[in-house]
């Protein structure tokens, strides 16, 4: 590894513009960025901003989806000292106006086919500037620009990003990310995935996610290039990665399950992709898809809060999230904060050697980030056991369990066996109000493309695979989940009603 501990990541780019400026550091849509292109729009982006007089420290919210743009745009943010504010596409309405009030933007950058939900969410009397990206429009006519910005390369403390978290069970939290950061998001990555000069990553991740994020630097600490497409599309993901000669590919959620469910294709191995890397990746799926797909699973655990990464798994141990990364150390707690023992569960603590790779808080957020950070240490709220050789297994998070029947029920272990079913594409689960007791447990279901599912019969299989207490009482069918930008599914969208779905106590059964 390079100096990860010492360096931010911007430096790498005018370094490679400067020697290298025709090579090719991304692809997006098929469409090729040099290192000197890129250079040039964040530049004439940058200096935008301080004729705008936004300065370093000031923050700048953006709401676009992938494109080359996009790359410019957060390229020129990290150059000027300015803190990029990235905001889903997909966010609206009441969430939104959160996002664009709580973070305090200079301006906002969007997608022109956007401004309506930004004009919606923050009403008639909003102030926020807001400048559009359309083909020829006002960015694009910024980012032609041709002066120079040659200012100072921000300190590695410097705020890169305030990152807002997922938001599946509660209002999102804004994490602050420095450049240093970033960098050993990267570096991380490239440790993981067994990354080689002149590789392909394959990239459908959105740039407003840390999935995204952390993959911007690559290319210039490398030598490897992103190839980028506009989103996921499970139906085209084989044709796309073949296509771009794509050595590595990234999941998160469910992106394995929901490939496996595909029908079978020669494009399942007429690949080059050699690696998929990721989290999320349950034991029985990992010898499935490597199989099918002829490819080798690295497995990881982390969060934004913690540099992305917090462990690898490079030794190829199913169903474990391996190590912890060589800056950070991994604690598992009891309730009473004492070590349990290996093969209990305790929640994972995360300390480190290199200050600043664990983030400094939450933006004006006092009570969570006390909440997060104790004595140095950072209390993720996940649960995870040790084996006897080291090894991290994850279990979930601590609060996304219901109490039923006097059981706590970790709703990751319900929705991972529902999965299995070969009907089922993807499965939520929540707690709903019981009659007696404290909560009974909703599974949500979507059905696999072609196929019908029997709420009656899923629950039968169900039972012979869950213990009575964990076997859902009430099972919904749903068309689509509303999902988070790593694709994660929106659990507190869900409906509680339970009248809308089959109910098992009303069959007898």
């Amino acid at each position: 590894m390079t100096s990860p501990d010492k360096d931010g990541f911007v430096g790498l780019l005018t370094a490679r513009a400067a020697a290298e400026p025709d090579r090719v550091y991304a692809r997006f849509a098929g469409e090729p960025l040099s290192y000197g292109e890129l250079e040039q729009r964040s530049g004439a982006f940058a200096v935008y901003l301080r004729a705008r007089g936004i300065v370093a420290g000031d923050r700048v919210a953006v709401m676009m989806r992938n494109s080359i743009a996009t790359i410019a745009v957060v390229f020129g943010l990290a150059r000027a000292g300015v803190a990029w504010v990235p905001v889903n596409a997909q966010q609206r309405g009441e969430g939104l106006n959160y996002l664009l009030t709580h973070s305090g933007p200079r301006l906002v950058v969007a997608d022109v086919d956007l401004a309506p939900q930004i004009a919606e969410a923050m009403g008639p009397d909003s102030t926020l500037p807001v400048l559009l990206h359309a083909p020829g429009g006002d960015l694009d006519a910024v980012l032609a620009g041709t002066a120079r910005f040659d200012e100072p390369v921000p300190a590695a403390d410097a705020v890169f990003a305030i990152m807002y978290t997922s938001g599946t069970t509660g209002r999102p939290k804004g994490v602050i990310v420095s450049h240093r950061m970033l960098r050993l998001a990267a570096e991380s990555v490239l440790y993981l995935s067994d990354a080689r000069p002149g590789e392909v990553f394959f990239v459908w991740e959105p740039l407003y996610h840390i999935g995204g994020a952390q993959l911007l630097p690559l290319p210039m600490i490398r030598d490897v290039t992103l190839a980028m497409v506009e989103r996921f599309s499970a139906s085209r993901f084989w044709a796309q990665v073949r296509e771009e000669g794509a050595t590595h590919i990234h999941y998160l959620g469910g992106i394995l399950q929901i490939l496996l469910k595909q029908p079978p294709s020669a494009l399942d191995r007429e690949h080059g992709v050699r690696i998929a890397w990721g989290g999320g990746c349950p034991a029985d799926i990992w010898p499935q898809f490597r199989d099918r797909f002829g490819v080798e699973i690295r497995e990881c655990y982390g969060m934004t809060e913690a540099s992305s990464l917090t462990t690898c798994n490079t030794s190829g141990v199913v169903g474990s999230v391996g190590r912890p990364m060589p800056w950070f150390t991994v604690r598992l707690l009891d309730g009473e904060g004492k070590p349990v023992a290996a093969g209990e569960r305790g929640e994972i603590v995360v300390e480190t050697r290199i200050p600043g790779a664990i983030f400094p808080g939450y933006l004006d957020n006092p009570e969570a980030t006390a909440k997060a950070l104790r004595n140095g240490a950072l209390h993720t709220g996940d649960l995870g056991s040790f084996d006897v050789d080291g090894n991290l297994y994850f279990h979930g998070r601590m609060t996304d369990s219901v109490r039923c029947r006097g059981e706590n029920v970790s709703a990751w272990e319900v929705e991972h066996v529902a999965a299995e079913h070969d009907a089922v594409e993807d499965c939520a689960m929540i707690g709903v109000a019981a009659d007696i007791g404290e909560q009974d447990i909703k599974l949500f279901v979507k059905p696999r493309h072609g196929a019908i599912i029997d709420p009656q019969a899923l629950s039968g299989w169900l039972g012979q695979r869950l213990a009575p207490y964990q076997n859902p009482r009430y099972i919904a069918l749903v068309d689509e989940f509303e999902r988070t930008a790593s694709q994660r599914i929106m659990k507190h969208k869900l409906s509680p009603r339970l009248d809308d779905c089959w109910d098992r106590a009303a069959t007898g059964r």
